[in-house]
């Protein structure tokens, strides 16, 4: 017989496992959830966030560039020279803790042999990790939908995002940070031409960094690749022959290095609330810097509890495992615009962070932004 899961109540992170007699030992099933991308250099630390603040936000300082006044000495003109003025700016971030748990009937070992418990411990880091990969995945989400929205709300989708032709683009109040692969809004064309040869498939990749970095480009970016774009990627023959290692990843690459592919079949949430009039069949996908998200964990109190009931079960008794953790994720450039007054909720609801109104541009300029968002079909 196998491990029987029964959810307890609404809270996806409560499960309550029961013990069938079993005839020989339990096997555990591989995991093969979507590769993650909280472990990937797109996520960082960041010395700016303060996890020990006594609030459910917290913020980050910084100094604006100077925008100086330059005088002209004169030896006859006795006027006061004007003096060039400091500006300070801030942004948000939040914090959310997150809790899992398990309840075993204590007399099913008599039965089974079996320790419940033990599964949930053994497999504790697979569930914090996917939970932190979630994350990720939201908050690009939020992100994205928030600056497309952005630049509708200023035109058409076609041209409400980053253009070659605006070198300022990533400034204006009315120009979303993202690229729009098409001429028009019911329109899009491929990231990977296949009528093309050679580097030039992927010209509209490169008009895509061109158009958001402008002459701010980075030495290398990151290119989070679905399964079908890395078929793409391959059958034009554009996947570097040599790897790159970062730490104990080795990633594929394109372009001599200039593109590190972040290989996982993990989508974003493309609904209407987070990608607003995309043409039917539009895709998004991303090209980030390095430590475009910051990920701090917090202490939590009582990170493991056990708690048993004796008289449950006719006596036979429980015994409950609970796991707490917690962290702060914060895209750099954005600053928080939900509740402040609760942990960020698990999912796609008002207030999480993959929804589009949790962030809004903070005064930073635009050209540090590192999460850009490629429309294309």
């Amino acid at each position: 017989m196998s491990l029987t899961s029964l959810t307890a109540g609404s809270n996806p992170y409560q499960m309550q496992f029961l013990m069938h007699r079993a005839v020989g030992a339990y096997a555990h099933d591989a995991y093969t959830n979507a590769r993650k991308l909280s472990s990937t250099a797109i996520v960082g630390a960041s010395g700016s966030i303060n996890t020990d603040v006594e609030d459910y936000i917290g913020q980050m300082r910084w100094y604006n560039t100077l925008n100086p006044v330059i005088n002209t000495a004169s030896v006859s003109d006795p006027t006061d020279g004007t003096p060039t003025e400091l500006t300070t700016a801030f942004a948000k971030y939040v914090k959310t803790v997150r809790t899992h748990g398990a309840r075993q009937v204590n007399i099913q070992q008599v039965v089974s042999k079996e320790d419940g418990l033990a599964k949930i411990g053994r497999d504790f880091g697979e569930t914090k990790a996917q939970d932190e990969h979630n994350s990720v995945l939201d908050t690009m989400a939020g992100v994205a939908g928030y600056e497309i929205a952005r630049g509708i709300a200023g035109s058409a989708i076609h041209t409400g995002g980053q253009s070659l032709d605006d070198p300022e683009g990533a400034n204006d109040p009315d120009k979303g940070f993202y690229y729009y692969i098409g001429s028009d809004a019911t329109t899009v064309t491929p990231l990977i031409d296949s009528t093309k040869t050679g580097a030039t498939r992927a010209a509209e990749l490169f008009n895509a960094v061109g158009a958001a970095f402008q002459d701010y480009e980075d030495p290398y970016y990151y290119l989070m690749c679905s399964p079908r774009l890395m078929a793409e990627l391959r059958v034009s023959n554009l996947v570097d022959d040599t790897t790159v290692v970062e730490g104990n990843v080795e990633f594929a690459t394109i372009f001599g290095g200039k593109f590190r592919l972040l290989m996982t079949r993990a989508r974003i949430n493309q609904s209407s609330s987070n990608f607003p009039t995309l043409p039917t069949g539009a895709e998004v996908t991303f090209v980030l810097k390095p430590n475009t998200m910051a990920m701090m964990s917090l202490v939590v109190p009582t990170p493991v509890e056990i708690e048993r009931a004796a008289a449950a079960y006719q006596g036979g008794g429980t015994t409950d495992i609970w796991y707490r953790w917690g962290y702060v994720m914060h895209p750099m450039g954005y600053d928080w615009a939900g509740s402040e007054t609760r942990f960020v909720p698990v999912g796609s609801v008002a207030g999480s962070y993959n929804d589009a109104n949790s962030w809004v541009r903070s005064s930073m300029n635009g050209l540090n932004l590192g999460i850009l968002p490629i429309v294309h079909g």
